[in-house]
């Protein structure tokens, strides 16, 4: 295995094995409900078109809520497919999908070629009670949108809030949320407040809508589990495990994961999904990769991709954590998983960016063992490292190993190159490397340009990057991006160079950006002229005259900087229906006020 080729030369990366492992199934538990389960979570591929779908709701003798979420999620590209197990599994006797379930079924069905069955599976759902809940709703109309699916969505939004305003187990949700939210702390006072009938769908609803005040939450999960004739299911427990991963409350979240395993119930791999995604989002990178473990160990595995999705995310870090890349490679090799030129690109990017060239060489020779030969993704990934080691030279060999093995370098590649040069002050190198890359026939684009001209303007040559933009946008035909004219125009304001700053706000008007107004006033109030004003005025103006907003904009700045004659001969100058503007007349009249006074 390809860990075990590490414990000698990287003793520090063999640490034992965290404290998630208290949450690994017991060897007494029972065995899963099937083989086809088995298979489902056991296996590195995806279920294809050819499985029997029948069959494979038939072999889920005992399916839990999370288990149909789990082959739904197989699924989930598959609508037709996926339609078809739900009604298998729905017919079972003795088992009702939950509201997850028939909300996870919605959104797998809502796409253009599907909506047929969407708008029947929407009323069988609305039929046996269930809601559609505000994230699926969210997540319908925005999809409903981006297609252009004008008429769905109207019909979607009035479907949704029809049911909203008639659902009276919404409104008790809602009020029990609202008698939560109001109190500073869980006391019985609330607890005498809440009237809510208590089933399992509405204490999830009352969950997601106190989801920002984690210890109320779980205060109101504590209260309802232990009221007489309720117990919390798969559907409460999972709700309350997407409120509790927050950075103050993973203590309770870890708790929580403890009690639902000793109560029979798993987490679900929807919710894996969300949890893992908001621990990413949050930079929780080590609980990202206890959750990832944590679900390695039990039935419910995540999918194949999700390996190099979080080494990626690891090595985004300055110095990625080669422990938390290690353990989460051990998991996905446990698991029986081969490594994919994707989980080596995850282990090389991390080993390169702190520096570790003789290992990452020997991953290399791996990759090429198991039949992967490196490419422009791994060259690129070791460019960086070289560069961020300040081995430029070294960087710039690369390519020359690169040709000879008979890789070409695409644009990629060299703007991590020409990146790595701007970043250590070697932008003159940068300007020679573009010009190579361009006599390779190896097209330049608006990345490429980006970081050219902050490299430039960071070693004080705002000029240069002027006339580096202009050339590569006029002669060249580069499209630029709207952050490098935000970025070009601060520097030259920064150097005095207001007629450059003023020529790229032109320009982006024609490359149909709007235009950078933000930082001229305030220059223009200070270092400039009312004819300063006017041209910038007038840069501004497309068809027609700019908001009053922009002009008002101006006079507040030279007002603020005592200008106030320069600002009245502006305004002399301005178009009618400005001068009569009310709040630029209020404007001038609070000085006349002032003086008078």
């Amino acid at each position: 295995m390809l860990c075990s080729s590490f414990r000698l030369r990287l003793p520090s990366l063999t640490s034992s094995c965290s404290s998630l492992l208290r949450f690994r199934t017991s060897p007494t538990q029972p065995p899963l409900p099937s083989l086809f389960f088995t298979y489902a979570t056991t296996t590195a591929s995806p279920v294809s078109d050819d499985d029997d779908v029948a069959a494979a709701a038939d072999h889920l003798p005992f399916p839990s809520q999370e288990s149909v979420l789990y082959v739904l999620k197989k699924f989930d590209k598959k609508p037709q497919q996926a339609l078809s197990f739900f009604r298998r599994v729905t017919a079972r006797p003795g088992f009702a999908p939950g509201p997850p379930a028939y909300n996870l079924m919605l959104r797998i069905l809502g796409r253009p070629d599907h909506l047929t069955d969407f708008w029947a599976f929407l009323r069988s759902m609305h039929e046996v009670g269930h809601n559609v809940d505000q994230g699926t709703y969210l997540t319908l109309l925005s999809d409903f949108k981006r297609h252009k699916l004008a008429a769905e969505s109207a019909a979607l939004a009035q479907f949704y809030s029809r049911t909203a305003q008639h659902a009276t187990s919404a409104a008790a949700v809602s009020a029990a949320a609202r008698t939560i939210l109001d109190s500073d702390d869980w006391n019985e006072g609330v607890e005498k407040k809440l009237e809510l009938p208590l089933t399992e769908v509405a204490v999830a609803g009352v969950l997601r809508e106190v989801r920002a005040r984690p210890a109320q939450a779980l205060a109101f999960f504590r209260w309802a589990g232990g009221r007489s004739g309720y117990d919390h299911g798969s559907v409460a427990y999972n709700a309350l495990a997407r409120v509790l991963a927050q950075e103050d409350s993973m203590g309770q979240f870890w708790d929580l994961i403890q009690e639902m395993k000793e109560k029979g119930h798993e987490m679900d791999i929807d919710t894996y999904i969300k949890v893992s995604r908001h621990l990413l989002k949050s930079r929780m990178m080590k609980e990202a990769v206890e959750l990832y473990e944590l679900m390695m160990d039990g039935p419910y595995k995540p999918a194949i991709q999700d390996c190099g999705m979080l080494l990626r995310q690891i090595a985004l870090y300055d110095a990625p954590d080669l422990d938390l890349v290690f353990r989460v490679v051990r998991k996905y090799e446990a698991a029986g998983y081969s490594l994919s030129k994707v989980v080596y690109d995850g282990i090389h990017r991390s080993l390169t960016s702190n520096g570790k060239f003789d290992e990452a060489e020997e991953i290399l020779k791996k990759m090429r063992l198991e039949g992967y030969e490196p490419d422009n993704i791994t060259y690129s990934q070791l460019v960086y490292g070289l560069c961020k080691a300040k081995r430029l030279d070294d960087a710039c060999k690369v390519f020359d190993e690169m040709e000879a093995a008979g890789c070409t370098p695409d644009l990629k590649t060299w703007t991590v190159l020409i990146q790595g040069h701007c970043t250590a002050g070697e932008v003159d190198k940068a300007l020679e490397l573009l010009t190579k890359m361009i006599e390779k026939n190896c097209e330049a684009d608006g990345d490429v340009l980006d970081v050219l001209v902050k490299g430039l303007c960071s070693n004080n040559r705002a000029d240069a990057g002027c006339t580096l933009f202009h050339e590569m946008v006029e002669k060249v035909h580069v499209k630029p991006w709207q952050a490098t004219y935000k970025h070009l125009i601060q520097e030259l304001l920064k150097s005095g160079m207001l007629e450059e700053a003023l020529k790229l706000l032109s320009s982006m008007k024609i490359h149909k950006f709007p235009p950078y107004a933000d930082p001229f006033p305030s220059y223009i109030a200070k270092c400039g002229t009312t004819v300063d004003a006017e041209e910038f005025l007038k840069a501004l103006t497309v068809n027609n005259y700019p908001s009053p907003a922009a002009y008002l904009h101006v006079f507040q700045s030279l007002f603020k900087e005592g200008r106030y004659s320069e600002a009245q001969d502006l305004l002399y100058k301005c178009p009618h229906h400005i001068r009569k503007n009310v709040d630029i007349s209020k404007l001038f009249g609070s000085i006349k006020s002032e003086k008078a006074s």
